[in-house]
């Protein structure tokens, strides 16, 4: 999966939940400079913070990563 779209996936889900970005980011152990730049595409999440988001979000991560096989998430 593109960066670009798992971007917008991540801040999709987190309003579709109610989050704010400092309250994610807050849940997530991360500032929110970081999930910004997750976000908007410029930095790539690792598979650890990715786990965080789901686990935050209440999402499974074939949800996040829709069609990504699992060797591609590692």
């Amino acid at each position: 999966m593109e960066q670009f779209q798992l971007a917008q996936r991540v801040r999709a889900f987190r309003k579709l939940k109610g989050y704010t970005q400092d309250e994610l980011a807050q849940r997530l152990g991360v500032s929110i400079a970081v999930l910004g730049s997750i976000e908007r595409g410029t930095r790539k999440a690792d598979p650890k913070i990715l786990n965080k988001i789901t686990e935050a979000l209440g999402i499974g991560m074939d949800e996040l990563l829709p069609g990504v096989s699992d060797t591609e998430r590692k």
